[in-house]
């Protein structure tokens, strides 16, 4: 799938309601990890870019966003590396899980759906313990990934509580699930309050003229 249908399927709200988020272009993998916190505009700008461009690009990203969300994306992702790497061993932070937890964080509950012997897990997750999930003592969870069939991710959203359902896909995957245009809407409210808010551009006028000079850069002549 070219990017630009990527793009327009994210921007129209994929993110937020598809089937199966894991669309993202895997064979940048600066791209594929930051490409949920990273504007429209930004999208647009680093497909145009050369590819001299693009590394200056990837040195600009946090240089115009806070010092605090760049370390709180590092251990998102650092979590990402270690918690779903059975999922996808060469990027593990292109899995619709990982999406949504380097966007959101942690969620504030997570319920794990599991087959009939194990019965049914909840478990809470906050950012003092970097995601980690407690559970029961017979929970299975990272033990066998065949016991688990769904799990449910739970945040806060204001006043309202937001619900991810991923469901489990033989052999290893694990695909958000569309939900009802209600909870769709409050989904979308949530990841661009963290887009536009914790991960948000300082100057976005400035950023964006330094993004029009990286786009006048040339590949070198080659020799």
């Amino acid at each position: 799938m070219k990017t630009t249908k990527i793009a327009a399927l994210v921007a129209g709200a994929a993110l937020v309601a598809a089937c199966g988020i894991n669309l993202i272009p895997s064979k940048d993998d600066w791209y594929a990890m930051h490409y949920y916190v990273m504007q429209e505009y930004e999208w647009q700008a680093y497909k145009q870019l050369v590819p001299e461009a693009r590394l200056e690009f990837q040195k600009l990203f946090w240089t115009v966003r806070s010092a605090y969300a760049q370390d709180e994306f590092d251990k998102r992702v650092e979590y990402c590396l270690k918690t779903f790497k059975r999922e996808n061993s060469r990027q593990p932070f292109n899995v619709d899980r990982a999406h949504i937890y380097i966007l959101n964080g942690p969620p504030a509950q997570v319920i794990f759906q599991q087959n009939d012997a194990w019965g049914i897990q909840t478990g809470t997750a906050t950012a003092a313990n970097a995601g980690q999930f407690s559970g029961s003592s017979n929970d299975r969870t990272n033990e066998d990934v065949s016991a688990n069939t769904s799990e449910v991710w739970t945040y806060s959203a204001g006043e309202r509580l937001v619900n991810y359902v991923f469901q489990f896909r033989s052999p290893s995957s694990w695909l958000l699930q569309q939900s009802a245009t209600d909870e769709g809407r409050w989904r979308q409210v949530l990841e661009q309050s963290n887009k536009n808010g914790f991960f948000a551009v300082t100057d976005p006028a400035a950023y964006k003229q330094q993004l029009e000079a990286l786009k006048a850069m040339k590949e070198p002549p080659k020799k």
